[in-house]
């Protein structure tokens, strides 16, 4: 069985919510939409997204680190979400696993959105029916597009290639590729859904620098050289007014 998902990269995902504003323009534009925004800048906040990057910091002073954390609804192979709803809305497809909501059967009761241990589901407050994550799924097959594009809009936009997309349950695709090499792991596995999307964990990068290294021998534009290769020239040299010793 055919199971798409997004493997998302800590490593170099960059918190720039590029992610995070195609999929409120596309879905928006799309058969999920609207995605309203009632109070987007008052004192009680309202929105429907499908995608959020929690951004945290994790260590102690003075060795911590920033992690931004992009968040949706993970396309659980065991979905809590859906035996829970009282009108059959909530459905996972068998031809690739994806997770949805047929908006004309959900009666917005959020059943879904007490059962998702994610925090996935969100209510749309104009249309009174819980929305979420659809992997672009009008997307995905959409035989207009080139096939290098038939991808969800979040993968397309993310200017670090920090998501991918593919079936997890094939062992030769890029997803279960890198989740074999690269450590992928579920979200809180222990909740017992078996999430489809997984995450590559963050890897520890260390730079030694050796202090000649901070002085530029080199550097062409520093007066000996102009002297030596010009002569004797005028005005002030990037010497003169900046030096990389004092920093």
């Amino acid at each position: 069985m055919t199971q798409l998902a997004l493997v998302i990269d800590l490593n170099v995902c960059v918190g720039c919510h590029a992610c995070v504003t195609s999929c409120k323009e596309w879905n928006t534009s799309g058969i999920a939409g609207p995605m309203t925004d009632e109070r987007p800048y008052g004192a009680d906040p309202t929105g429907t997204f499908f995608n959020r990057v929690q951004t945290f910091e994790v260590g102690e002073f003075p060795a911590t680190e920033t992690v931004h954390f992009p968040k949706s609804c993970l396309h659980c192979e065991d979905p809590p979400c859906v035996p829970v709803c009282p009108t059959g809305a909530s459905f996972k497809r068998e031809e690739d696993g994806i997770v949805l909501v047929d908006y004309d059967k959900c009666i917005g009761c959020k059943y879904c959105s007490w059962a998702c241990p994610y925090g996935a589901r969100e209510l749309d407050e104009k249309q009174k029916v819980m929305k979420k994550c659809t992997l672009c799924v009008d997307r995905i097959y959409d035989q207009s597009l080139p096939e290098n594009e038939r991808k969800p809009a979040c993968v397309i936009s993310c200017p670090t290639n920090a998501r991918l997309f593919g079936d997890i349950h094939d062992p030769q695709s890029e997803v279960s590729t890198a989740i074999l090499d690269r450590g992928g792991y579920q979200l809180q596995p222990e909740w017992g859904t078996n999430p489809a999307n997984h995450y590559l964990p963050r890897r520890k990068n260390t730079m030694t620098i050796h202090p000649d290294e901070l002085k530029r021998v080199d550097n062409p534009l520093s007066q000996e050289e102009r002297q030596a290769h010009w002569g004797k020239t005028e005005g002030p040299s990037l010497d003169d007014m900046s030096s990389w010793e004092d920093n």
